[in-house]
């Protein structure tokens, strides 16, 4: 037998993957937008668990047992099933032994979940999506894709000045579709020279072309990286919260990058 837990009506249940694969399409489909973490489950570093009211299915669940062991990744419930979130979420607390839950504010709900659910929250990442189209014109870079003989920083593309790589990037692809991560970086010595805003331009058009829509997203201390996104023609859409279901942290927030 599947182990379960339940309280009244209200059960939680471990299941496969193939088994909430209809409900993760709907929270594509509602959400969006980018979902950071949309690999996570597929990838098995997230364990999936099905939501249930009585007899009827009310929603899924993803905590993760890699990187943030413990931590609820994926929270979607049915929209008649909403206002039992928190009892939803206190269940698969004590089931799975989930102590945290993250959320995007730019999905429905997820800022009001963590309000409902977390006793102390924090921001992990700002998000972007694209903004109105940017005309930087910088007649001395040149934008291209790599050559193998090229040295300096990883990317399929890069900018250089005077057949010298300053940056390179690229974009990810293993995110709900149509939706790619941008990625970069520019060398010590051309930064605060408007190179990297330069590049985030010409990525976000290049990724554009193939057919993507491109997003990204920094730390939230990093002021540089995301003035440089906004100039680059990306405009913040959201966070990544992280909340604690149970006492505040007593050393700040648990849990390690990777994913």
């Amino acid at each position: 037998m599947t182990p379960s837990r339940a309280t009244g009506d209200v059960r939680v249940r471990r299941v496969g993957l193939s088994e909430i694969a209809s409900l993760r399409e709907r929270y594509r489909r509602e959400a969006g937008c980018q979902i950071v973490h949309d690999s996570i489950l597929p990838r098995g570093l997230a364990d999936p668990y099905l939501l249930a009211v009585g007899q009827v299915i009310a929603g899924y669940a993803g905590v993760w047992n890699r990187h943030y062991p413990g931590r609820i990744m994926e929270f979607f419930t049915l929209p008649k099933h909403r206002p039992l979130a928190p009892e939803l979420v206190r269940l698969l607390s004590e089931f799975a032994g989930a102590l945290e839950i993250e959320v995007q504010t730019n999905i429905q709900d997820g800022r009001k979940l963590i309000e409902e659910c977390a006793v102390e929250a924090w921001v992990e990442k700002l998000l972007f999506e694209a903004g109105p189209e940017t005309d930087l014109d910088r007649p001395d870079l040149t934008f291209r894709r790599r050559r193998e003989t090229d040295q300096g920083p990883e990317g399929e593309w890069v900018v250089e000045k005077r057949g010298r790589v300053l940056g390179a990037g690229a974009w990810l692809t293993h995110y709900n579709p149509p939706y790619a991560d941008l990625y970069m970086e520019v060398v010590d010595s051309a930064r605060g020279q408007g190179v990297g805003s330069y590049l985030v331009q010409e990525l976000r058009r290049a990724c554009s072309r193939a057919s993507y829509k491109p997003a990204a997203r920094c730390d939230p201390t990093n002021e540089a990286s995301r003035r440089t996104l906004e100039r680059g023609g990306l405009r913040p859409c959201g966070e990544i919260l992280a909340g604690s279901l149970t006492a505040p942290h007593a050393n700040g927030p648990a849990g390690s990058s990777g994913a």
